[in-house]
């Protein structure tokens, strides 16, 4: 089944649930309007629909190839990318100054749902090339900007993110990756790296590493990591002392070369500094943040995917006869209840997550874009609040969406044949890679709620609230069902939650926090989530009731009313268990002794 973009769906929860529209009303993105995001978007699905999408299967039969140190990419991918950078597509979001469009976050997110749902494996390379350009604009000195911005902008190269190694995961202060400051004001770089994405290909000439290293007399621990930028080839066009040593086999993303990279077999790979030395986790925390939003619309992508497949499955094989059927023979099994609920389960998830995420770019672009400074500020502390949240909820449903896509195929999911099962091993990765997603949650409930002390996370319930009261308000409410008080329900007990675990660390006791960090993570995707369908199923009716006729408007509020009333009701389960705190974790030992 061949993959439609879904462009109506995201323009709609890009100008009514993000606030694209309002944004451009206020000239926050300049000359950009309406109509011509809507004219990129059909473009960017376009290309994703005919150039990309062809890609998927070709690239999770032929994988990614490695011989000699070199890796070669699978049939189609290289004219594809010169198609894709030659679009300009992406140079997108980058900085004006060096070649790119300086268009919005909230933009090429959605862009970049397109592209991955095209083929996850494809969307990949582009999105940490994405990120390094902001980490390097942000903190690279100006004669590195000059050398490598331009063409890394343009997609001419590609940019990599190297921290992980064997001894260390998440676990950053474990690295061992050495830096020898050569006296001529660049470095000697030595050391593993693993699970290096896109680290060698040959979809481009050079390709810029970003390595996380230590000095000689660098601090223990994080405070001692300063950030390289080390690239394959030189400036004078010979070959870095940075190979390729070898490339997992792994359960999806076949085509994305996932790289073990060594630096300084000959006696020291050439790099140059990147912000100030030992400061170099914020660096590339830059780059991080960038990736963790992008990772998380993965997730949307390939829930998208995932569904539309479903759904055209559903509506073609036949089984069984649904009751109250008037034709003859067997029934689309779309007619039976439970595939239905099914298919409006994975619509929802990935419909709620969508908007998670929009809302999410929309709060970065008012922190760059905004000029007052206490403005900027809220909107930086919301993209903060929301970050974890997008990345690990959309992640999440990512794996849970594309699980239940098997199960609407029934046992021709479970083979090969159909492409499904695809779908479920790429996505797996996707809660695990970026910061797994209990740090996230660890993240959320440590850092972000704490942020103004906790002004930022009740004024973002207090928006919930008001969503919850237009429900409440609305003059035909039939439609709705009991969608304002299901989310009322959810609201409260994310208030109430929120409540507890601020005082649970105020009264110093992180590890109670610790114990439920994941639980109120959901709660809060929920909550947000079903908002986020309100908002445009209020707005689709607003629009009804101005006279637009389009039949996805009746759709909006059937899918929000849908997760109100089957989705959300979750919510009190999970305030239970963050209210019970870490009392049920106590037993763990005995529990889990062999």
């Amino acid at each position: 089944m061949s993959y439609r973009a879904p462009v109506g769906d995201i323009a709609f929860t890009m100008r009514h649930v993000a606030g694209f529209d309002a944004a451009v009303t206020e000239g926050l993105y300049g000359d950009l309007g309406v109509d011509l995001a809507e004219a990129i978007l059909n473009e960017a699905g376009r290309f994703a629909n005919d150039a990309i999408a062809p890609l998927n299967r070709v690239g999770d039969e032929h994988g990614a190839r490695l011989e000699d140190g070199r890796i070669t990419m699978p049939p189609g991918w290289k004219e594809t990318y010169q198609a894709w950078t030659e679009g300009g597509w992406n140079a997108l979001p980058g900085p004006v100054e060096y070649g790119g469009q300086g268009l919005p976050v909230l933009l090429n997110s959605g862009c970049v749902e397109m592209w991955n749902s095209a083929c996850l494996a494809f969307g990949l390379g582009p999105l940490l090339t994405m990120g390094g350009v902001e980490a390097l604009a942000e903190h690279g000195s100006e004669e590195l900007k000059a050398r490598y911005l331009e063409k890394i902008v343009s997609g001419e190269w590609t940019a990599t993110m190297n921290l992980t190694e064997p001894q260390a995961g998440s676990d950053l202060g474990a690295l061992r990756t050495r830096a020898e400051p050569a006296g001529d004001g660049t470095y000697r770089i030595t050391g593993q790296k693993i699970f290096i994405t896109y680290g060698e290909h040959d979809l481009t000439g050079n390709i810029v590493h970003l390595v996380l290293g230590r000095l000689p007399d660098a601090p223990q621990g994080t405070r001692g990591i300063s950030l390289f930028l080390v690239p394959k080839v030189l400036p004078d066009g010979t070959s870095n002392d940075v190979r390729c040593s070898g490339i997992e086999h792994k359960l999806g993303i076949h085509a994305s070369p996932t790289c073990t990279m060594s630096y300084g077999d000959h006696g020291g790979a050439v790099g140059w500094l990147i912000g100030e030395e030992n400061r170099g986790l914020a660096c590339m925390f830059t780059m991080m943040n960038n990736a963790r939003l992008a990772v998380g619309i993965q997730g949307v992508a390939i829930a998208e995917r995932a569904y539309q497949q479903a759904l055209a499955y559903a509506n073609e094989r036949r089984q069984g006869r649904a009751l109250g059927s008037h034709s003859e023979g067997m029934s689309p099994i779309i007619e039976h209840p439970d595939v239905r609920r099914n298919l409006l389960t994975m619509k929802a998830l990935t419909g709620a997550a969508r908007a998670i995420c929009l809302l999410t770019a929309a709060a970065i672009d008012r922190s760059h874009r905004e000029q007052d400074p206490e403005r900027r500020r809220a909107a930086q502390e919301r993209a903060s609040l929301l970050t974890p949240v997008a990345k690990a909820f959309s992640t999440d449903i990512g794996v849970e969406v594309a699980s239940i896509g098997i199960q609407v195929h029934g046992g021709m999911g479970f083979v090969e044949e159909t492409g499904a099962a695809q779908h479920l091993r790429d996505a797996r990765i996707l809660p695990i890679y970026e910061g797994t997603n209990g740090i996230q949650a660890i993240d959320l409930v440590m850092r972000k709620l704490q942020l103004s002390g906790g002004d930022t996370v009740r004024a973002q319930i207090a928006i919930m609230r008001a969503t919850v009261d237009r429900l409440v308000r609305k003059s035909t409410p039939a439609a709705f069902g009991m969608t304002a008080p299901r989310l009322r329900e959810a609201v409260d007990g994310l208030d109430r939650a929120t409540s507890h675990i601020l005082k649970v660390l105020v009264s110093n006791t992180p590890q109670a926090a610790l114990a439920v960090a994941t639980p109120y993570l959901r709660l809060f995707a929920l909550a947000q989530g079903g908002i986020s369908l309100a908002d445009a199923a209020l707005a689709a009716s607003r629009l009804m009731e101005e006279g637009e006729t389009d039949p996805a408007h009746v759709g909006r509020i059937a899918l929000c009313r849908f997760f109100a009333e089957n989705l959300a009701t979750a919510a009190d389960g999970l305030e239970q268990t963050v209210l019970a705190g870490s009392d049920a974790l106590d037993g763990a030992p005995l529990a889990l002794a062999s």
